[in-house]
């Protein structure tokens, strides 16, 4: 039977695996300095073993950070301490550590690189979006970076008690988190025993998690908000001229931010005067009017503000190299800079990002009492369930539909 390790022979294993599975040397040189404080206070302490309980204290004690993270808010910083107990918690359980995130230089583990890529062609021929397939590869990867860690070599060594201790590790995440991730889970394992690479349907051994369709009201800017940021915006100069544009196709059509940042010149068809994509979300075509304003930002930009560049891409960078924005990018910068320029004060727990004026386009939209379903057309929603979450915001709506006490109480007298 195995020994539990000391805090001391805890730290030197968990470090082995950090630099094992790529962690930067930033990274670990900043996880030593926190190890060392740790073990002192242990010293001080008169603890040899590390344990959740000790681990809190610590966090309490020497870095000021509150335990109750579910209700108390936390700063960048005293996440990032949690993270560092959470990785010995993790390895000192599992023999493992579970990453938060994998980027897109993300190199597979060679045992699993062919079952991976096999999957990948799987989920295109079933025809998955772009912004979906790549959310659904990410969460995989996490799951495929635990197995290298335990040592597994190929899918047929994957166990129910594997699996049990990796949801472990999940269980502090949001549940709509884990709801992905075990979505995403099931169905690879269901693609492992279809396609015979496992004997039998591991999926099966995966907790249901109830979920209920309950989406969270969306925050409505005001029209007032959005006319000052609008209004904040140098449009003399070329990233002015650029970024009036692409907060206009927000505010006027409610296009998607991903679809923005892939719009290419070829999109802008002129003769009439419409926008034709493939929406990346939902892999389907829509079609947008250029209307008379967006049209005259988006000829200023092109003609005043665009740099000289062969990208076929509409919106580039302002400064060298002149490229499209990364493939990743959420635009969300450009909100919040014109936001802090025009004095706009938005609540922390709001929401804030570039797509929250789409929001605020569907409860113009429903405030002129537009129907939902060409509500649904325009945002680029694929079932009305995404739309009728915007009705809990049209509160004036909802008082005119209540019903009158004494109409009722006199109803039939």
């Amino acid at each position: 039977m195995e020994t539990k390790p000391t805090i001391d022979e805890l730290v030197k294993k968990v470090l082995s695996e950090l630099e094992r599975v790529g962690y930067s040397s930033s990274y670990l040189c900043g996880f030593k300095v926190f190890c060392k404080r740790m073990i002192s206070f242990a010293s001080s302490k008169n603890e040899k073993y590390f344990s959740t309980a000790f681990g809190a204290d610590f966090l309490r004690e020497k870095c000021d950070c509150p335990i109750n993270v579910l209700i108390e808010k936390m700063s960048k910083k005293q996440r990032n301490l949690i993270r560092k107990i959470r990785i010995l918690e993790d390895y000192q359980l599992n023999r493992a550590i579970s990453r938060r995130a994998t980027g897109p230089g993300y190199i597979k583990p060679q045992q699993f690189e062919i079952v991976l890529l096999a999957y990948e062609a799987e989920c295109q021929k079933r025809g998955y979006s772009r912004i979906g397939l790549r959310g659904r590869m990410q969460r995989l990867s996490l799951f495929i970076d635990f197995l290298d860690s335990r040592g597994v070599q190929e899918v047929k060594q994957i166990t129910p008690l594997i699996l049990s201790d990796y949801i472990k590790t999940i269980f502090v995440n949001h549940e709509k988190v884990m709801l992905a991730i075990m979505t995403t889970l099931r169905t690879f394992l269901k693609f492992l025993y279809l396609s015979q690479h496992t004997e039998n349907d591991l999926s099966l051994n995966l907790p249901k998690l109830k979920k209920y369709y309950s989406p969270a009201i969306p925050s409505a800017w005001t029209t007032e908000d959005v006319k000052r940021m609008l209004q904040c915006i140098d449009r003399g100069s070329p990233a002015g001229k650029r970024d009036y544009a692409i907060l206009l196709l927000v505010v006027r059509l409610g296009i998607r931010a991903g679809d923005i940042r892939d719009l290419k010149l070829h999109d802008l068809n002129w003769n009439t005067k419409q926008i034709e994509i493939l929406q990346g979300k939902t892999s389907q075509y829509v079609t947008y009017p250029i209307l008379d304003d967006i049209g005259d930002a988006l000829i200023d930009y092109l003609r005043n503000g665009r740099p000289l560049t062969d990208c076929p891409f509409v919106f580039v960078r302002a400064c060298a190299p002149h490229e499209a924005f990364a493939g990743g990018g959420s635009l969300n910068h450009i909100i919040i800079k014109y936001t802090r320029l025009a004095g706009i004060t938005i609540n922390r727990s709001s929401k804030h990002g570039l797509h929250s004026l789409r929001h605020k386009l569907a409860n113009t939209l429903l405030e002129q009492e537009t129907p939902l379903p060409v509500i649904s057309a325009i945002l680029g929603h694929l079932s009305s369930k995404s739309t009728n979450i915007y009705l809990h915001t049209d509160i004036e709506g909802l008082k005119q539909c209540a019903l009158d006490p004494d109409e009722v109480f006199n109803y039939g007298a």
